[in-house]
C-alpha cells in the first residue's frame, strides 16, 4: 500500500450536519485517518499529514478546527483532483509534476492553499523552465533562391507548407516592406526579380515574389 488510498467514486453517508472539533492527534502517529476532499475520499496516516510545517499539520496537531461527518470522515472543502499528489509531496519531499502546463498551475494553487511552500517554489521553477524552453510551433524562413528553398525543404523533419507572394498581383499593395521575421524586414528592392514568373503561377508578372516556406 502506497500511504492513501482514494476512493473517488464513493461517498460518505449523509445525514447529520458535520461536527465541528479539534483533533488530537498526538501519539497516533501511523495509525490511519479518513478525508474527504471535495468528495474525494483518502486514507492516509497522520505521520504524512503531519510531516511538514503546512496547514495540514496544524489542523492534525489539534491547532485548528476540523469537520467530521457522523461516519468519522474528516471533511477539507477543497477541490480533490490534485490531493493525491500533495500527499506524495508531503511523504517523499519530492514529485514528479505533470506535464501540462494548467494541471501544474492547479497544483500550485493547492499547494499555496495548504502552505506548502516547498511544493509551490517546484512549481514555479517548471513553469518557469516551460516558459523558457517555449518552442514556435512554426517559424517562417524568408527565402529568395530555389537552392535555398531545396536547402530548408531538406533540412526539415516536419511537413512543409510553401507560400508564394507576389506584389504585382495586388493593385492595391503600396507597402513598401511584405514579410518581416523579428525585426528583419525586406524591402522589395532588394528582392530579385522574375521568381514569380515561374512559381507562383503569373508568367507574365514581371514584379518581385517572396518565397516562404512554413516549417
Amino acid at each position: 500500500m502506497s500511504g492513501d488510498t482514494c476512493l473517488a467514486g464513493l461517498c460518505p453517508a449523509s445525514g447529520s450536519k458535520p461536527k465541528p472539533g479539534g483533533f488530537k492527534g498526538g501519539g497516533m502517529g501511523n495509525k490511519y485517518i479518513q478525508l474527504n476532499v471535495g468528495g474525494s475520499l483518502y486514507y492516509t496516516t497522520v505521520r504524512v499529514l503531519t510531516r511538514h510545517d503546512t496547514m495540514l499539520k496544524a489542523m492534525f496537531s489539534g491547532r485548528m478546527e476540523v469537520l467530521t461527518d457522523k461516519e468519522g470522515w474528516i471533511l477539507i472543502d477543497r477541490c480533490g483532483k490534485h490531493f493525491g499528489t500533495i500527499l506524495n509531496y508531503l511523504r517523499d519531499d519530492t514529485i514528479t509534476l505533470p506535464q501540462n502546463r494548467q494541471e501544474v498551475k492547479e497544483l500550485m494553487a493547492e499547494a499555496k492553499y495548504y502552505l506548502i511552500q516547498g511544493l509551490v517554489d517546484m512549481c514555479q521553477a517548471a513553469l518557469q523552465d516551460k516558459k523558457e524552453s517555449y518552442q514556435p510551433v512554426c517559424n517562417i524562413p524568408i527565402i529568395t533562391s530555389p537552392k535555398e528553398e531545396e536547402r530548408l525543404i531538406e533540412a526539415s523533419t516536419k511537413p512543409v507548407v510553401k507560400l508564394l507572394y507576389n506584389r504585382s498581383n495586388n493593385k492595391y499593395s503600396y507597402t513598401r516592406y511584405v514579410l518581416a521575421r523579428g525585426s528583419l524586414a525586406l524591402p522589395f528592392g532588394q528582392l530579385r526579380p522574375g521568381l514569380g514568373e515561374r512559381e507562383s503561377g503569373h508568367p507574365g508578372s514581371s514584379g518581385p515574389t517572396v518565397r516562404c516556406l512554413l516549417l
